[in-house]
């Protein structure tokens, strides 16, 4: 597996980390959610294999969310797809003028992202959202990679707090401040991570995060990116 530093390009790493097997509890519960599906979605074709990153490979600025949920991204294959935190953040993403579309349903939509991309640092679908940190470890190599490959990068919005300590890890930032929304921490090379709730239904559905508290953390991610 290239590591960073060395020749690597996003579709190389897209089927290394389509690939992977590593993580035993991750391979045997996303393979079964596939199998077994949700009785709304029993016609498709599950993905049920990691997911990789998506988006504009010139971003300046970088989501960084927790894991595919079972029927969305794992059923679907692409980050946030096919689920209603995917709706609630395409929808953030458009009105910013940062996706063509307010929805996203399928690898095959026509959605495209401008100036951002969309990772995780877990790839496969966890049992009850939890990945454990033996597993978030397992997929690390992956995000380091992306994110060297990233290299216009400016503006790091993490969805919740595991997104926030894997990418904050990542970008050297010590000592690390206590996550809370709307946080804004520099990083040594100048970049800054800007932390959003996650978009999870528990946070959608009672309110902790709003259609307008997501649109003020992208204004000011967007404000960030056009100030260097």
């Amino acid at each position: 597996m290239p590591g960073v530093g060395s020749a690597d390009t996003f579709d190389e790493l897209a089927a290394d980390v389509i690939a992977c097997r590593a993580c035993p509890r991750l391979v045997a519960w996303r393979e079964e959610v596939a199998v077994l599906k949700r009785a709304a979605y029993r016609d498709w074709d599950y993905w049920g294999r990691p997911v990789p990153g998506f988006g504009d490979p010139e971003a300046r600025i970088v989501v960084v969310g927790l894991a595919p949920a079972a029927h969305g991204a794992n059923r679907t294959g692409r980050m946030f797809t096919g689920d209603r935190s995917g709706d609630f953040l395409y929808a953030s993403l458009h009105r910013m003028g940062l996706a063509n579309q307010p929805n996203a349903t399928d690898r095959d939509d026509g959605l495209v992202l401008r100036d951002t991309y969309i990772t995780a640092p877990v790839r496969c679908a966890p049992p009850q959202n939890k990945p454990t940190p033996a597993e978030r470890d397992a997929c690390r190599p992956f995000l380091e990679r992306e994110l060297a490959l990233l290299c216009r990068a400016r503006v790091f919005v993490a969805l919740g707090a595991i997104g926030y300590g894997a990418v904050a890890t990542e970008l050297g930032v010590r000592p690390r401040p206590k996550f809370a929304h709307g946080l804004e921490v520099p990083t040594p090379d100048g970049q800054t991570v800007v932390c959003s709730y996650h978009v999870s239904q528990q946070n959608t559905f009672t309110g902790r995060l709003t259609e307008e508290m997501l649109d003020e953390v992208f204004a000011r991610a967007l404000a960030l990116a056009d100030a260097v």
